[in-house]
């Protein structure tokens, strides 16, 4: 390689000198855990000092004040020790993510998500491959971080197929899977992590009623956005993003040779854009199944005496079947990459299936270290009391200037997208600024479920910009397989086109739900008391 990602970031225009910035402040920054960890310990200093000084609050509605207490007291420490382990094994993502995510391992690893990828691109005409591939790389996530590695070398693989520019397709894939990544028409594992932290932090605010968050709480809102960013996406790959590489003569074909990425390599090559008979029969196996699946669930919802429906005969706002989600997500996926992966000889015994599982929870085993110190943090910041001071005077700093409507909003998924340029993990940017945004917007009249879909606006679009994102360097080394000497500031600059459109198209589809009063998902409203 000629240039290196540093030398042609720091050579480029004033975008690629903010973004080199990015990157040297970013790594100056603890990885997640010990960041939690040195949060944690201040957070016990904080406290104490606070205990120390008598310091309480007293949230509007309740009449006993909330007194501070402090980790490095007496009772602080007995609390520690004796709740070390529950904090962790009782963090509610834990319960939620893991049995999500041991189904979609079988969908994913018995090869049925991948079918699904390339029916859609194979079945596209030219014209439309630009929005299948925004479609496709929005709803992507559901395969969490493997659609970085997937989406993109397919997208240019059948691209070129249709005589269209490759690294258009390459770039699209990325920046929809990226830009997009917080949003999916299906309830994936990451509503399942952001509910779960949702529910944890509402302790913060002692006898207020929330209505529940669960994994389908920002459904509708999740819909609209993948619908509509996926045409945005689109959008961008067809009149902006491929004639530009046109105008720049960037090479169609592969000037480097490469073990694998986009239009090549053994990996591109598995992953082909056609479906092989028997890949197609599994797929239709598994539609049949899922579909039947869905009619064994409606008989056994609709029907009057259902021990799914809640006391007054309904399913809204809380019943059994809200608090069956995570089955019925589980049930869903196994039961079509079960399907699959017997039509297709992918999974053969119960075997497979266990190392199907396996594979899965093993791609997530950083996430269950980290809940070990997220799980403990969160519990601190709502058993010492600081996480409801900070939200009443947080609060009451925003009436006294006026920002308690949708700009306080604004500034929320702004805070969240500048943040999420320095800290990539979703888990752990969440856990943050859930902690303190989640019970101090409910003191100014809304929703846990709204406080998490804005955030979803703000942490997705700048992810695809920032250095911090090891796969943009993934992808650097397929963008420079057709150009050489491209580096870091020039994909950058390559996937800013789809930066602001994303966030502006996303905050505007937050502000007409706001301003329509709509739903945000099954029984989850945004306003307080509504």
């Amino acid at each position: 390689m000629s240039t290196s990602p540093s030398t042609s970031a720091s050579s480029g225009g004033f975008t690629d000198r903010v973004l080199t910035r990015v990157e040297r402040v970013g790594n100056r920054l603890p990885e997640p855990f010990m960041l939690f960890l040195i949060l944690f310990a201040i957070t016990g200093v904080v406290s104490t000092a606070m205990a120390w000084a008598g310091v309480q609050v007293s949230v509007p509605g309740i009449d006993e004040p909330t007194v501070i207490r402090g980790l490095f007291t007496a009772e602080g420490m007995t609390w520690l020790t004796t709740t070390l382990g529950p904090n962790y094994i009782d963090f509610p993502p834990l319960g939620t993510v893991l049995p999500i995510l041991l189904a979609i391992g079988i969908a994913q690893h018995s090869g049925m998500l991948g079918a699904v990828i390339r029916k859609l691109f194979g079945s596209s005409p030219a014209w439309m491959l630009p929005y299948v591939v925004g479609f496709v790389g929005v709803i992507s996530s559901i395969m969490a971080d493997s659609a970085f590695v997937v989406v993109p070398p397919l997208a240019a693989l059948v691209f070129k197929a249709a005589g269209r520019h490759p690294v258009a397709g390459l770039l699209g894939g990325f920046a929809a899977a990226g830009a997009g990544y917080s949003t999916n028409i299906f309830p994936t594992s990451l509503d399942a992590l952001f509910a779960g932290i949702t529910t944890s932090v509402m302790g913060a605010l002692p006898g207020y009623e929330f209505t529940p968050v669960n994994p389908v709480s920002n459904w509708y809102f999740n819909i609209a956005s993948s619908l509509v960013l996926g045409f945005v996406a689109g959008l961008v790959i067809d009149r902006m993003i491929e004639p530009r590489l046109v105008r720049q003569d960037v090479p169609r074909d592969q000037t480097v040779e490469g073990d694998g990425g986009a239009d090549g390599g053994t990996e591109a090559q598995d992953m082909r854009a056609e479906l092989t008979p028997i890949e197609n029969r599994g797929l239709l196996v598994s539609v049949l199944g899922a579909v039947v699946f869905t009619a064994i669930m409606l008989a056994a919802l609709l029907v009057p005496a259902s021990p799914w429906r809640n006391e007054d005969g309904g399913f809204l706002p809380e019943s059994p079947l809200l608090d069956s989600i995570v089955f019925i997500v589980v049930a869903y996926f196994v039961v079509v990459g079960l399907l699959y992966g017997v039509v297709t000889g992918t999974l053969r015994s119960t075997r497979d299936a266990v190392a199907m599982m396996t594979e899965a929870l093993r791609e997530m085993l950083p996430f269950v270290v980290l809940a070990f110190i997220l799980g403990n943090f969160i519990a601190l910041f709502n058993w010492s009391g600081i996480g409801t001071w900070i939200a009443v005077t947080g609060a009451s700093a925003l009436e006294a200037t006026g920002l308690t409507g949708f700009p306080a909003i604004l500034g929320f998924i702004l805070l969240a997208s500048l943040l999420n340029l320095f800290i990539i993990s979703g888990s752990g940017m969440w856990t943050i600024m859930g902690a303190v945004f989640v019970p101090m917007f409910a003191l100014i009249g809304y929703e846990p479920a709204f406080t998490q879909a804005a955030f979803r606006v703000g942490d997705s679009a700048t992810q695809i910009i920032t250095p911090m994102n090891p796969y943009m360097i993934v992808l650097l080394g397929m963008l420079r397989r057709y150009e050489p000497e491209a580096g870091l500031g020039t994909l950058m600059a390559r996937m800013l086109p789809f930066v602001v459109p994303f966030w502006l198209v996303w905050t505007i589809i937050l502000a007409v739900f706001v301003v329509a009063d709509l739903p945000l998902g099954p029984g989850n409203g945004i306003f307080l008391g509504t």
